[in-house]
């Protein structure tokens, strides 16, 4: 893989959205066999990295003006459904990584800079729990220490994205951020042994007093919505998009695509039909209702999640930031959109019979894949439906990102 330099891919026209999704469509059916070796590996395969680098992939949500492709934001939910349907430890991912272009085109430009100058390839990992980073501050910056779970991609990563609290004065709340990291200021612990997207490479990082410039940071309250450090050389809508209400569909579009594969592979006859005698299993009724019933919430999870990110979207494009109440409306339905499309996995593995059941196969790693997804703090609804109820009902947010 080329490391391309800023101003050498900004010379190149990106890839449209049409052609970004034609390379995708295209990669299937060679992801699908790849998914049981990224299983083993626990991580992407060397082919499957290069493969996202050299379709523009892992830059579909970048800034133009470093050569990136700038997709609307309901990209997320598009690709990664997408990708999905032939290897959900794939799609995550690749939508992991390559939404955190977007984040980055929100801090200071001068972190930009330092990012892409070097590399418009550079891949960024992350990990957003805020708890497990303690900062205070200093001159010019911010020292952090923590460990962090869950940093998806973190093996060919340069940079981290990773959260921290800074502690408030007396009976204040702590400040939150995320800190930019180089890789070289952490150590990877090899920590994902996962029932599920085990090939997500999600390891634990360690960092132990690492000093963080003030450039290198980007306070929660920068993304609420509306203007960031980031506006001035990247103006598009996608950089003033409220991050954490819409976290949820950075992720759920995961789960969506491995449900729509299994309906799709089971009403074609490719995979999942068990064997029976005297009847062709097509012919029974209830395999009939059940096909249906996942096909319903399929779609259901879909409409919940491009209506919001569209609606999302086009608030901002008109100067407007959403509410509270859109906000937590929106963790809440992108927490139930990926509780639909895991019901459908389970009513499509059920319809599977025996044959599911090998570790082997794509039903039983979908169903895995899309249990791990629901895992995900984002798809609590309980969580979820308890900050949308406080807030409805007029009592203080529970959630302070959003």
């Amino acid at each position: 893989m080329s490391r391309k330099p800023a101003s050498a891919a900004a010379a190149k026209a990106p890839p449209s959205h049409a052609e970004l999704r034609g390379r995708a469509e295209q990669l299937l059916p060679v992801l699908r066999e790849r998914a049981a070796r990224c299983e083993e590996l626990r991580r992407l395969p060397d082919e499957t990295l290069k493969d996202f680098h050299d379709t523009g992939l892992f830059r579909f949500q970048q800034p133009k003006r470093v050569g990136g492709s700038e997709l609307d934001f309901v990209a997320v939910v598009e690709f990664g459904a997408l990708v999905a349907r032939a290897c959900a430890s794939s799609a995550w991912n690749l939508i992991n990584l390559g939404s955190h272009h977007l984040l980055l085109g929100m801090f200071p430009p001068k972190a930009q800079d330092e990012v892409w100058s070097a590399s418009v390839d550079a891949l960024i990992a992350s990990s957003f729990v805020f708890p497990a980073g303690r900062a205070e501050r200093v001159d010019g910056g911010y020292r952090i220490s923590g460990r962090w779970p869950f940093s998806s991609g973190v093996d060919p990563s340069d940079w981290n994205l990773l959260a921290g609290q800074i502690a408030g004065g007396e009976g204040e709340p702590p400040e939150q951020r995320v800190f930019l990291l180089h890789k070289s200021q952490y150590q990877v612990h090899d920590t994902w042994f996962a029932g599920g997207l085990r090939g997500t490479g999600s390891k634990d990082v360690e960092g132990k007093d690492v000093f963080v410039p003030e450039h290198r940071t980007l306070a929660v309250d920068d993304m609420r919505g509306g203007g960031t450090p980031g506006s001035a050389v990247n103006p598009g809508p996608i950089f003033r998009m409220p991050v954490f209400a819409l976290f949820p569909y950075m992720l759920s579009g995961v789960a969506l695509g491995v449900a729509e594969g299994l309906i799709d592979q089971f009403a074609s006859g490719t995979v999942g039909r068990g064997k029976m005698t005297g009847a062709k299993i097509s012919a029974v009724q209830s395999v009939q209702l059940r096909l249906g019933e996942a096909a319903a919430h399929a779609r259901a999870s879909r409409l919940f999640q491009e209506t919001n990110c569209r609606e999302a979207q086009a608030m901002i494009e008109r100067g407007e930031v959403p509410d509270l109440l859109t906000k937590a409306r929106y963790r809440l339905e992108g927490a139930w959109a990926v509780d639909f499309a895991v019901r459908a996995v389970d009513t499509m593995f059920m319809l599977s019979g025996a044959s599911g059941l090998y570790e082997s196969g794509h039903v039983a790693r979908a169903y895995r894949d899309a249990h791990a997804v629901k895992q995900h703090f984002s798809f609590n609804i309980d969580v979820a439906g308890t900050t949308y109820g406080r807030v409805a009902l007029g009592l203080p947010c529970d959630n302070p990102t959003l």
